[in-house]
C-alpha cells in the first residue's frame, strides 16, 4: 500500500530500486551455503535385508545453521516481495499511462506473461535438483539418485544467476524518462473519462500525509465492484499458484513419474499454459477494445468454460498399482497398511528410506529391504537386486553372470497411457484459467480515478496475498495430507513427508478445491457485473460533479 501511494509519484526511481532489491534479496537466499563445508551428511546406505544392521542413534540436527539459514532466507524473500510489488503494480500504471486505453490490455499481458513465464522457469532450473524419494527424515541418507551429493551443495549458485540477472537490468531501467514522448496527450484524454462510484472524485487532489493515504484507501474499500474484481483475482491465483504447488506430487503419484521429470512437466508444459492464457487475455481485450462491461462477460465466459474443463480431469487418472504392504498383502503372509510381514521380519527395515523397487510379480515394494533382497549389482541401466524372500512369483530372468533378477529399481510400469491426456486438458484449463487476469487489472483501472489507479492496485494485491497465493499452497498442501495412506516415521519417532497417496482421493480433492475456486471466481465477477450495471443506469440522470479536496480548499483560503 505504501508503495502504491508513495511510489507513484517517481515510478522510474522505484523500478530501478525494485531491480535491486530483487538481486540483494536472492543474494541473502545463497548466503548461508557459500561458505558452508561440502563434508556434512555424505554418508550413503544401501537399505537391503541385513540381519547385523546398525541401527544409528538419534542424531540432533545442526540448529545453528538451520536458524542461520532461517533467518537469511525469510529476509531474502521480504524483501524480494518488498521489491516486486513496483513492478507489478508501478508497473502496470505507467504502462496504462503511456499507451492508449484499448492498448493496454497487450502491454499488460505481455508483463503478465513473462511473470508467469519466470515463475515456469524456477520449477525446469529446480528440477534436476529435486531427489525427493532418496530424502528421508533419517540424518543417513543423503545421497541423490545419481550417487552423488554435489548438488546438495550447488544449488545456492542458481540464486546468484537470479541476483546477476536482475542487476543486469538497473542501467536499462535508470535509462527510462519518468514520462513518455505523447503521455500528457495521453493522460489528459484518460482524466475526461467518466468513472462510475467515483464520478465526485475525478478532480480529486491528494496530499502525501498518512492521512490522505488512510482517507483514500477508505474511498477505494466502499467500491465494492473494485472488492468483488480484486477477490476474484485472488480465487484465479490460489488455483493457479496452489495447484502449481501440489501438481508435481500429483503427477508423480498418478502417472508413475520420477520427482525431477513430474516437476519439468508442470514447469515446462503445465504453468506456460497460464503465461499463454495472461497473453492471450490481453490481445483479445485489446483487439476487441472491449468496454468494462464487456471485460467483466469476457472474464465470466472463459471461467465457466475451464470450469467445464477442469472438471473433466477427475475423470483421466491410472488405477493404483499393487503394493505391498498398502493394497497387496504379501501373498497372504502379512496385513494391509503394515510393510512388515514373515519374508522380512528379521531384515530391521526402516520405513524412513524410500527406495521403491518393482519385482519380477509386477508388485511394488517401499525398498529392497521390505523386499527382503539381500544382494544387488549395479548394471548399465537400473540396479538389479537378488535373492528377495519376498518375491516368489513371476517371470524369472537371467543377467549377463547367469543370477536370476528378483526387482529392478523404480516403480512398476502403471501401463496407463492417459498422461497426454492429462496433460492436454489442465493445459487447456490453465490457459482459459489465464484469460481473465488481464481482463481483471484492465477492468479495475477503468472504475477508478486515475490518481488512484496505482492504489486501487495497492488494494487488489492486498486482498490477493491475503485470500490467494498464501493460502492457496497450504489449502492444496493439506488436501495433499488428507490423501496420504503412508508416511515417514523414522527410528527417533519424527514424522516426515507423505510416501504414498491414495490416488482417487488425490484426484477428487485436488479438482474439488479447485472447483470451489473457479466457482467462487465466477460469482465474484457476476457481482461486480450487476452492481456495476446498476451504477451505469443510475448515473445516466446524474450532471459530472467534481469536488476538489475539501483540505486543499482550506489550504488555499489561508
Amino acid at each position: 500500500m505504501f508503495i502504491a501511494f508513495y511510489g507513484d509519484r517517481k515510478k522510474v526511481t522505484w523500478f530501478v530500486a525494485s531491480s535491486f532489491l530483487i538481486g540483494l534479496g536472492s543474494l541473502l537466499c545463497a548466503l548461508p551455503f557459500i561458505n558452508e563445508e561440502k563434508n556434512k551428511s555424505k554418508v550413503g546406505i544401501e537399505d537391503i535385508c541385513t540381519e547385523t544392521k546398525i541401527v544409528r542413534g538419534c542424531q540432533s540436527s545442526d540448529a545453528s545453521f538451520q536458524s542461520k539459514y532461517l533467518y537469511f532466507i525469510t529476509l531474502g524473500q521480504t524483501m524480494q516481495g518488498i521489491a516486486g510489488m513496483p513492478l507489478y503494480i508501478l508497473g502496470t500504471t505507467f504502462i496504462d499511462e503511456n499507451v492508449a486505453t484499448h492498448s493496454a490490455g497487450i502491454y499488460v499481458g505481455i508483463a503478465e506473461c513473462t511473470s508467469m513465464i519466470g515463475y515456469g522457469m524456477g520449477y525446469v532450473i529446480g528440477a534436476p535438483l529435486v531427489k525427493v524419494p532418496e530424502n528421508s527424515t533419517s540424518a543417513t541418507n543423503t545421497t541423490g539418485t545419481n550417487g552423488s551429493t554435489e548438488w546438495l551443495w550447488t544449488w545456492w549458485i542458481r540464486f546468484l544467476s537470479a541476483t546477476l540477472v536482475a542487476w543486469f537490468t538497473l542501467i536499462p531501467l535508470s535509462c527510462f524518462p519518468h514520462n513518455m514522448p505523447g503521455s500528457t496527450r495521453i493522460k489528459a484524454a484518460k482524466h475526461k473519462q467518466l468513472h462510475l462510484f467515483d464520478s465526485k472524485l475525478k478532480d480529486l487532489q491528494v496530499g502525501t500525509s498518512i492521512k490522505d493515504l488512510c482517507a483514500v484507501f477508505w474511498i477505494l474499500m466502499k467500491n465494492p465492484v473494485l472488492i468483488c474484481l480484486s477477490l476474484s483475482k485472488a480465487t484465479e491465483y490460489l488455483v493457479i499458484i496452489g495447484a502449481a504447488e501440489f501438481l508435481p506430487i500429483y503427477l508423480e503419484n498418478q502417472f508413475m513419474l520420477t520427482p525431477p521429470v513430474a516437476t519439468i512437466l508442470a514447469g515446462l508444459v503445465l504453468i506456460p499454459g497460464g503465461a499463454l492464457g495472461q497473453l492471450l487475455g490481453g490481445i483479445i481485450a485489446s483487439t476487441l477494445e472491449m468496454s468494462c462491461k464487456a471485460l467483466m462477460r469476457f472474464i465470466m465466459a472463459t471461467s465457466v468454460i475451464s470450469l467445464i474443463l477442469l472438471m473433466f480431469i477427475t475423470f483421466v487418472r491410472c488405477n493404483p498399482l499393487q503394493f505391498a504392504g498398502i493394497n497387496e498383502d504379501y501373498d497372504g503372509e502379512g496385513q494391509l497398511g503394515n510393510l512388515t510381514a514373515p519374508c522380512n521380519e528379521k531384515c530391521r527395515c526402516s520405513s524412513s528410506v524410500y527406495s521403491s523397487i518393482c519385482g519380477r510379480d509386477d508388485i511394488e515394494y517401499f525398498s529392497p529391504c521390505f523386499a527382503g533382497c539381500t544382494y544387488s549389482k549395479a548394471l548399465t541401466r537400473k540396479k538389479t537386486y537378488y535373492n528377495c524372500s519376498c518375491i516368489k512369483e513371476g517371470l524369472i530372468t537371467a543377467d549377463a553372470e547367469g543370477d536370476f533378477i528378483d526387482a529392478r529399481r523404480g516403480k512398476c510400469d502403471a501401463k496407463c497411457y492417459k498422461l497426454p491426456l492429462f496433460v492436454a486438458f489442465i493445459f487447456s484449463t490453465l490457459v482459459f484459467s489465464g484469460f481473465s487476469g488481464v481482463p481483471i487489472i484492465l477492468a479495475i483501472m477503468r472504475i477508478v480515478p486515475v490518481q488512484l489507479r496505482s492504489l486501487a492496485l495497492g488494494v487488489c494485491y492486498v486482498v490477493l496475498r491475503i485470500f490467494g497465493t498464501i493460502p492457496g499452497p497450504s489449502i492444496f498442501k493439506m488436501s495433499g495430507e488428507n490423501s496420504c495412506i503412508f508416511r515417514d516415521v523414522n527410528e527417533c519417532g519424527h514424522t516426515g513427508r507423505c510416501w504414498i497417496y491414495n490416488k482417487t482421493r488425490m484426484a477428487y480433492l485436488l479438482v474439488g478445491i479447485s472447483f470451489l475456486c473457479k466457482l467462487c471466481t465466477i460469482i465474484f465477477t457476476t457481482t461486480a457485473f450487476f452492481m456495476y450495471k446498476r451504477r451505469v443506469n443510475e448515473s445516466t440522470d446524474i450532471p459530472n460533479i467534481t469536488v476538489k479536496n475539501p483540505k486543499v480548499k482550506k489550504k488555499r483560503g489561508n
